[in-house]
């Protein structure tokens, strides 16, 4: 164990924690008898500081990367925990499988998609990753190893997935395997004029395997909403085609000393991608499948372009019949507030709220704000609708989002956290997030 200086990648926590990389199981259960308080962690690529906190021992898995079994006829796999998405792609799409709840960088360790119940694009269509998990494999300070599955200690297998590492460490997954039948995928844009016209585009598709989800301008109240929808469909025609992701990825978390983002670089940024997809851009186009996947490789400027301040995520679903008044009050509220906004999207979603998981049935809004006052102001009042109106936000994007928010839109709260004092009443895994949930 050694000590080391790490931070969320929204730059909203930054501390000194105790830091283990064990290359076997048996140094991984010694590691663990040497500490009181512990926490997993994967790439250390997430929002928030769901893998650290201060004086406490962390334990990457960054060498438990292996893939343990496969089985092609059945479409499954097993693989340790410490896999970054990167390598299992590469693995799977030669033999034309994959899984497709990817989220946006390939450094994601499969260990941390379990344990925030991650998504990709398709949301609307594949649901969250808990839908591809079939067996965990945990190792747990008092409890040792555990084998979590429907049928095995279904209750703790239940409380890992999305359970932000609070049942032990999640050392090996075995997953479910979809078909990817293609080598690259065919992008068609369609212009929308406002959030309610992309709304009204999106859900004219919402049953289909196509990734649908769009980009909507929010530089000024005029432009506000105005966009692209981007529809990435398989490619079936074409072969031969690499689908392998590139080997040199860069570091995404870092900053640069000054924030680059004011109302002017926004506004000029936004205008510029606008213009270049409404009169440079082919309605529609082949695109690699890294592109498509990992859109944010060679793009890592933009996380670290916010400074030491960083930025805020905030990513909330809001089911169908609630859309119109959501989409109202957020109109209102950049009306009143001006909020730095530098990325504004909507998806489709598809789940059942059950725990703290980031899932329901409706619409996907993200926006990422510039962390300052007016932004701040926005947000805030953004909390009050989720309250109000019990829509869900993202516990593992948002930083800053208070408890009492929890509370109020996650109805379960109370019994997951019931659950998880009753699975360990030491309460010995722990991060910055989950204690903020007092968990």
């Amino acid at each position: 164990m050694y000590k080391k200086k790490v931070n969320s990648l929204d730059k909203s926590y930054f501390t000194e924690i105790l830091f283990s990389s064990p290359d076997k199981y048996k140094n991984f259960e010694k590691v663990t008898s040497e500490t009181e308080t512990i926490a997993t962690m994967g790439s250390c690529n997430s929002y928030t500081p769901a893998s650290f906190k201060k004086n406490s021992l962390s334990i990457e898995l960054k060498k438990f990367n292996r893939i343990i079994q496969f089985d092609k006829k059945n479409k499954l796999i097993t693989v340790e925990s410490g896999i970054q998405l990167s390598e299992l792609c590469n693995f799977t799409l030669s033999h034309n499988l994959w899984i497709p709840q990817i989220p946006g960088y390939p450094t994601i360790t499969i260990g941390g998609l379990v344990a925030s119940n991650a998504h990709g694009k398709s949301c609307g269509f594949h649901g969250t990753i808990n839908k591809q998990i079939k067996k965990i494999k945990i190792f747990h300070k008092t409890h040792g190893w555990l084998d979590l599955s429907e049928n095995e200690n279904k209750e703790i297998f239940e409380l890992t997935i999305g359970g932000f590492g609070l049942t032990g460490s999640i050392i090996q997954v075995q997953l479910k395997l979809e078909d990817f039948l293609g080598n690259n995928f065919i992008t068609e844009i369609e212009e929308t004029n406002s959030t309610k016209d992309t709304l009204d585009k999106i859900n004219q598709n919402n049953d289909s395997e196509i990734y649908y989800y769009s980009w909507n301008r929010s530089d000024n109240l005029k432009n506000f909403g105005k966009g692209f929808i981007f529809k990435n469909k398989i490619n079936t025609n074409k072969k031969n085609i690499s689908k392998k992701i590139s080997s040199k990825i860069n570091n995404i978390n870092g900053n640069l000393f000054l924030n680059f983002w004011n109302n002017y670089t926004i506004s000029f940024s936004q205008s510029l991608y606008y213009f270049f997809f409404k009169y440079l851009k082919s309605n529609s186009y082949e695109e690699n499948f890294q592109n498509v996947i990992f859109p944010f490789i060679g793009k890592e400027f933009y996380f670290k372009s916010f400074g030491k301040k960083g930025f805020i995520e905030t990513q909330i679903i809001v089911p169908v019949k609630k859309l119109d008044l959501f989409v109202d009050e957020i109109q209102f509220l950049y009306k009143r507030y001006e909020p730095s906004i530098t990325l504004y999207s909507l998806k489709n979603f598809k789940g059942k709220k059950k725990f703290l998981r980031f899932e329901d049935d409706g619409i996907c809004f993200t926006f990422d704000f510039v962390n300052n006052s007016n932004s701040i102001r926005f947000i805030d009042e953004l909390d009050k609708i989720c309250e109000n109106h019990s829509l869900t936000p993202s516990i593992i994007k948002d930083s800053r989002l208070k408890l009492d928010t929890i509370k109020k839109c996650y109805e379960e709260y109370e019994i997951f956290k019931e659950d998880i004092y009753e699975y360990d009443k030491k309460r010995i895994y722990k991060s910055a997030i989950t204690d903020k949930l007092l968990i």
